[in-house]
């Protein structure tokens, strides 16, 4: 047996390039299959690793976005689970397989397995349009100098009144920026085309702009120097409000440009059939495809107090080659790493006070098979559970407790009766400008109540477990949900009588003293959809630490 199984993985690895009948690349063998529940629904993928090739997680327009090479929002059509079904994909290729001949075996595989029919179009779609405005406000270049824009970084302690923004870099350096009044961000353009500007405003930090492109309708020839300021979106910074300048307004009143929403000819991919089911894994996927263990321990790690000067900044970060690093980070978030299906503080019990005080760094450096480019909890926790047990003595054990949780309810329904053919989703967008700092805008489509429920969970402070749907609402349902993801107690009056902290479910929702500060996830549910989210007693798993040590060992 151990002789028929290493032949036939050599057969298959042989034969990883053969051809469909129509000539396109196949993979030999492949095992696809809809995913495991996770908390973290997004698509993972990763380099090929001894001619395995993965894809977890992802939804249909994951795995056609990553086939084709098209932006999700240019996918059009299909049925309605399109992006809410997750499946995972798990292959052989030769080693030396290029990208591209990657992308070739999964548009095989998706014609294969799911009877994928798709076509390209050119349509018109919202894109955005650099035009000039009235009153230019560029300076022509000489022509010295190097062209592009740059992020201004800072020099010196931030001015009084200002704060400072610290962003890790690719290679485990740092970025320190100060943020200008109304968390500004400094661009200085030198010798810019406004085609090259218009091509590379999507991509600058903070302007948000999303997947549309850029196109260039100014007219202007030549290079241009000009300096632009606009405020970080979504960041809860504090500073007057009235300072706070969108991308929009800082290219018009600063540039005299304008940056416009158009209809513009747009190539997209149409998904004329697909099925919802693969077809059966053919035999032998198991032999040909093991699942590797999942690695439970780093393969190396430093871990020492963290030095009391207050220099040392806090991050977590994955770097190239595995390399994982924590500065600066209290016991507490390092016990939230090691569970991370134990979230909300209810569910550790037992961590001593100087848990929230004393601060750590971690270096240590993750197996191969182990190496995402993001913080994967599920992936993270087995290896960080060894660590804090050889490093602290960690010792615990899980148990049921009764502990207080939401469920969402029905009281006076301001949803709209989704198209059921409509594309099933919950998205994050902007909020509007007239939204407080710190707002988010959920768009969802066609979702159901039960749906909403799972989706909402971990969408903001307070709501880290599991909500039940109890509505008793049936159907898909259209709406928009606006709130502010500060922690409830620095939403205005946080201290107000009734007012629930962000460590777990309040006895009460929390209310906001002062509309300015923007709505609470809780009142945003029942103003903006006519439901609640009340607390209730259910039984649910618990980590007791049952003994933790205060230093890492030499």
């Amino acid at each position: 047996m151990r002789f028929a199984c290493a032949g036939l993985t050599a057969l298959f690895a042989s034969a990883a390039f053969s051809q469909s009948p129509d000539g396109a690349p196949k993979f030999e063998i492949a095992d696809v299959h809809v995913s495991a529940k996770t908390r973290n629904p997004f698509a993972r993928t990763g380099p090929v690793r001894n001619g395995r090739y993965e894809i977890k997680t992802a939804t249909m327009v994951d795995l056609v976005r990553i086939a084709y090479g098209f932006d999700a929002d240019k996918i059009l059509g299909g049925p309605n689970w399109l992006e809410l079904d997750r499946f995972d994909v798990i292959a052989k290729v030769p080693s030396e397989s290029t990208a591209e001949t990657q992308k070739q075996m999964l548009q095989t595989l998706l014609e294969d397995r799911f009877k994928l029919q798709v076509r390209k179009e050119t349509r018109p779609l919202p894109a955005y349009a650099l035009t000039a405005g009235k009153k230019l406000q560029l300076k022509e270049a000489d022509g010295s100098g190097e062209p592009g824009c740059k992020l201004q970084s800072a020099s010196g302690p931030p001015p009084e009144g200002t704060q400072r923004l610290t962003m890790m870099n690719g290679d485990g350096t740092t970025t320190a920026i100060n943020l200008g009044p109304g968390a500004t961000l400094h661009f200085v353009c030198r010798n810019m085309t406004m085609a090259a500007f218009a091509a590379g405003l999507r991509e600058m930090f903070g302007a948000s702009l999303g997947t549309s492109p850029v196109t260039d309708e100014t007219g202007l020839k030549g290079t241009w120097n000009f300096d632009v300021r606009w405020s970080l979106p979504l960041l809860p910074l504090g500073g007057d409000a009235g300072d706070r300048i969108t991308v929009f307004d800082a290219i018009d009143k600063q540039l005299g440009l304008k940056l416009e929403l158009k209809q513009h000819p747009t190539p997209v991919l149409v998904v004329d059939k697909v099925n919802r089911t693969p077809t059966e894994n053919p035999p032998g996927v198991a032999e040909a495809l093991p699942t590797p263990p999942a690695p439970t321990e780093f393969e190396v790690a430093d871990v020492k107090p963290t030095n009391p000067d207050g220099r040392t900044p806090s991050r977590v970060q994955f770097q190239p080659g595995g390399r994982f690093l924590v500065q600066s980070m209290p016991m507490r978030f390092l016990v939230t790493l090691a569970f991370p299906d134990y979230t909300n503080d209810g569910q550790v019990i037992g961590l001593p006070g100087w848990a929230e005080t004393n601060r750590f760094d971690v270096t240590a450096l993750a197996p191969a098979i182990a190496q995402p480019s993001f913080i994967d909890s599920e992936l993270l926790g087995p290896m960080m559970r060894s660590l804090l047990v050889d490093e602290f003595k960690l010792a615990y054990h899980t148990e049921e407790r009764s502990l207080a949780a939401y469920r969402l309810v029905s009281a006076k329904p301001k949803m709209k009766k989704a198209d059921p053919e409509s594309r099933i989703f919950c998205k994050n967008q902007p909020a509007p400008p007239t939204a407080a700092r710190g707002s988010l805008t959920i768009a969802c489509q066609n979702i159901s109540m039960a749906e909403f429920a799972e989706w909402l969970r971990g969408r903001a402070p307070g709501l880290t477990m599991p909500i039940l749907d109890a509505t008793e609402i049936e159907g898909g349902w259209d709406f928009t949900l606006t709130y502010t993801q500060l922690p409830p107690q620095m939403v205005n009056a946080a201290n107000a009588p009734g007012r629930g902290g962000d460590n777990g479910p309040p006895d009460s929702v929390p209310q906001a003293a002062d509309p300015s500060g923007g709505y609470t996830v809780f009142e945003a549910v029942e103003k903006q959809l006519g439901l609640k989210l009340e607390t209730q007693k259910r039984s649910m798993p618990v980590v007791v630490i049952d003994h933790i040590e205060q230093r890492p060992v030499d």
